[in-house]
């Protein structure tokens, strides 16, 4: 197996397409004398203008830090970032705070999952909509309001003129994070980071809220990094996915190629645990053993180790790198699945 860096597999012709290319990106957390907690690994992975790209894994794995990297959002203190994020050929984490807020809003935007927490509560939603079109397209007052009203009709908030003069809490979970969309997309940024957006709402406003993010970045031509857990949403939405575990991407392939023939243990895993419409009556699911704490630096071992069922001894050995096993698919495993019955 020949180790191959994320995003390289696609071939050089692709190059000239890549938005965003993060790599070998590391968040560490503890203070310089301590040795400290490695909550993002060495991660490498390119977003292309238009595609929707998944982030995937359990509470734990550094999807959220990761992208709170990629943004500049992590506290100064306490916290080592290094690596490259580079978004159009300039790396972010080399710019000054005033350099980077420049780039956030107009280039870069990203939703949270809790917008309750987000947006200002005693601010009212059009205020915070315009505020971000204020700052970076330099909009008067009257043209800013017309915007926003625009765009919260857009987001398919209900009666938009009478929602911009309410507050977070007179709106409902959905609409909320309808505005927390509106908000991110007020400047028509080329790349939209999506942090588990629907997380805290019930499952038809999950998919109305999907189903107008898949729209608007049709619309719009940005792509998209969707952070989340939930496989379904992966399924339904995504370009591309890279599963994550314990701060490094373990799998990384298509869609169509991932979930039709899952090679690492982990991700057969998450598979076996979801509940299928065309199982057989009274089916049992397969969990995945143990809890996500449950894990080994990936210095000593494959970190999934004392959870796989798979595992041997010779998954006890550091530096196990990404192997390109199928056109396209990378996969950081000893034992992937499947392959017993290409052997």
């Amino acid at each position: 197996m020949t180790a191959v860096t994320p995003g390289a597999a696609s071939g050089a012709k692709d190059s000239l397409d890549v938005l965003l290319s993060v790599r070998e990106l590391e968040v560490v957390f503890g203070g310089r004398k301590q040795e400290g907690f490695r909550a993002v690994d060495g991660v490498n992975f390119d977003v292309r203008s238009g595609e929707i790209i998944g982030i995937v894994g359990e509470s734990g794995s550094g999807k959220s830090v990761t992208s709170m990297a990629v943004m500049g959002l992590l506290p100064a203190r306490g916290v080592r970032v290094s690596g490259q994020v580079l978004y159009q050929g300039k790396d972010l984490l080399s710019l000054s705070k005033r350099e980077l807020a420049r780039y956030r809003g107009s280039e870069l935007a990203m939703v949270f999952q809790d917008p309750m927490s987000s947006l200002n509560p005693v601010v009212t939603v059009g205020t915070q909509v315009t505020e971000v079109l204020h700052a970076h397209r330099s909009m008067s007052r009257a043209a800013a309001k017309s915007e926003a009203i625009d765009l919260l009709r857009r987001c398919g908030i209900p009666d938009p003129v009478r929602r911009f003069g309410e507050y977070p809490h007179q709106l409902s979970g959905g609409m909320r994070q309808r505005a927390l969309i509106a908000t991110a997309l007020a400047c028509r940024p080329k790349l939209l980071i999506c942090d588990e957006p629907t997380t805290a709402l019930d499952v038809t406003i999950q998919a109305q809220v999907l189903e107008l993010l898949a729209e608007l970045v049709t619309d719009l031509g940005t792509a998209m990094i969707m952070i989340t857990h939930d496989l379904g949403v992966v399924a339904g939405l995504c370009d591309r996915v890279n599963v994550m575990y314990a701060g490094r991407i373990v799998e990384q392939a298509g869609r169509r190629e991932l979930f039709g023939n899952p090679m690492h243990r982990y991700t057969e895993g998450l598979l076996n645990s979801i509940p299928r419409l065309d199982a057989d009556r009274g089916a049992t699911l397969t969990p995945i053993p143990g809890t996500p704490r449950d894990t080994v630096s990936w210095a000593k071992a494959c970190a999934f180790a004392p959870r796989c069922v798979h595992a041997t001894d010779a998954c006890v050995r550091g530096d196990l790198a990404l192997a390109e096993l199928a056109p396209d698919h990378l996969v950081r495993c000893v034992h992937p699945a499947g392959q017993e019955a290409r052997a």
